[in-house]
């Protein structure tokens, strides 16, 4: 297993097409080289990038950069800690200046106890960014309405929170983010409040293109091993989406025939 679906599936966003359907972030690791295991074991080809937490430009400190490689991983750069649409604009403007980044996520948060999206703010920042010619993964909550929204404003992905971030709780509305997955015609990827690796394969098996976690890998007693188990719980997720679930009956079906019994 390399975290690709076998027979080489991939899924496309802004014109990019990447096989891994595992994103990881690069914030609350111990330090820059177990980040770098962790996104390896995941089998990630993209990482999340908060600007405002990370060294991307100090040669006197750890760089990100010389142990989590540009040229190995696509760096997705995020407005982690902005409340505003100017700040998210701003902060991006840096990452595109640093690194040449245009696909971009945005947060705009509304709350420092739940971090939750203030999706007002969020619709108008989209707004900014694509006029600034930015190509936009945007963090959301799971409402099918705004979703909607920022799909119709040009948004390249629709990323619903699970749950509060960092809180672990695991997909708190599965009939939202099904919604979601429905009628979008963007990738839909949970993003944020992922616990465990039974939350990823959720996510998957509804039907979501991708996952994106950050804490529960870099919080895991064993991050290595928890990057390698969310690696093989999307894998599964997506195989049983493909595959296709039985129907739900409310009464047993034996599994033997009845024909023939003495």
């Amino acid at each position: 297993m390399d975290g690709t679906i076998p027979g080489n599936e991939t899924w496309t966003v802004a014109g990019r097409t990447f096989t891994s359907r595992l994103i990881v972030g690069t914030g609350k690791y111990r330090d820059y080289a177990q980040n770098a295991a962790a996104a390896e074991a995941a089998g990630a080809e993209i990482v999340t990038v908060a600007l405002r937490r990370v060294n991307l430009s100090d040669p006197n400190q750890p760089m990100l950069v010389d142990y989590v490689k540009p040229d190995r991983f696509t760096f997705l750069p995020n407005t982690a800690g902005c409340f505003t649409g100017e700040d998210a604009v701003r902060t991006l403007r840096l990452a595109r200046e640093a690194g040449g980044w245009d696909l971009v996520k945005l947060e705009v948060l509304s709350d420092t106890k739940h971090l939750l999206p203030d999706m007002e703010e969020t619709l108008r920042a989209l707004k900014l960014l694509i006029a600034d010619g930015f190509q936009v993964m945007v963090y959301c909550s799971d409402d099918p309405v705004y979703a909607r929204k920022l799909e119709d404003a040009g948004a390249a992905a629709i990323m619903p929170a699970a749950a509060p971030i960092g809180s672990g709780r695991g997909i708190q509305n599965t009939l939202n983010l099904g919604l979601i997955i429905e009628q979008s015609r963007v990738p839909v990827l949970v993003d944020a409040g992922v616990g465990t690796a039974s939350d990823a394969v959720l996510a998957m098996e509804l039907g979501c293109d991708a996952v994106l976690m950050n804490t529960a890998i870099a919080e895991a007693r064993d991050p290595i091993l928890m990057a390698s188990a969310m690696k093989h719980a999307v894998i599964a997720g997506r195989e049983a989406f493909l595959a296709g679930r039985m129907a739900r009956r409310t009464y047993a079906d034996p599994s033997s025939p009845r024909a023939g019994l003495i």
